[in-house]
């Protein structure tokens, strides 16, 4: 009777061994998986790091949620109807007639600023209507406007970008030490295709 007895310890003197090293093993195998996600993290954020050295167009696009395009794919056109304003002339009546196309990066873009195409309308607008056909009819004049017309299409967006006057006012002026974070533009081009002044 001693047999039976004797073989039952040996079976659970085995069995604990083997719950042992059952659990050193998962650890080890824990002990391994973490190690090697350390170490992927660490791989990740190095590569990021030296992408954000390499360029400064990483972080630009980062804030703005736009890419910038490959070089040699050809842009995207959103054209805008047509506007017709009557003019700030105060001596005769005088209207517009203008056609506008938006000049962007990608397809994306393009979808996400025809979601805001009433308040871009709308903006444009208002620009126009306080103009004079005295500024309309000269070159500086068109380049001035479609200038604003780039910096009123992206404003529904939350964009704000800076008047090319008030940079030269500033660039004058001292008392602004802290020079201000770039803003990209997702609208790279304004483009008439329409342009009659009556």
């Amino acid at each position: 009777m001693a047999t039976p007895a004797g073989a039952e310890a040996a079976a659970a003197g085995g069995g604990g061994g083997g719950k042992k090293k059952l659990i050193i093993i998962i650890a080890a195998v824990l002990l391994l998986v973490i190690i090697g996600g350390g170490a992927a993290l660490m791989l990740m954020k190095k590569k990021q790091h030296a992408e954000d050295e390499d360029g400064a167009e990483a972080p630009a696009a980062a804030e703005t949620g736009h890419a910038k395009p490959k070089p040699g794919t050809p842009p995207t056109f959103v054209p805008l109807d047509p506007f017709t304003v009557n003019l700030a002339d105060k001596e005769v009546d005088r209207f517009a007639q203008i056609g506008v196309t938006l000049e962007v990066g990608d397809p994306k873009t393009a979808d996400q600023l025809k979601a805001y195409m009433p308040a871009i309308r709308s903006n444009v607008l208002m620009v126009l209507s306080h103009k004079t056909s005295a500024e309309l009819l000269t070159r500086e004049g068109k380049e001035k406007l479609a200038r604003e017309i780039l910096r009123e299409s992206v404003r529904p967006m939350g964009i704000e970008l800076d008047d090319e006057e008030d940079e030269d006012a500033a660039a004058t002026s001292k008392k602004k030490k802290k020079k201000k974070k770039a803003v990209e533009s997702p609208v790279t081009q304004v483009l008439f295709s329409t342009f009659i002044v009556q």
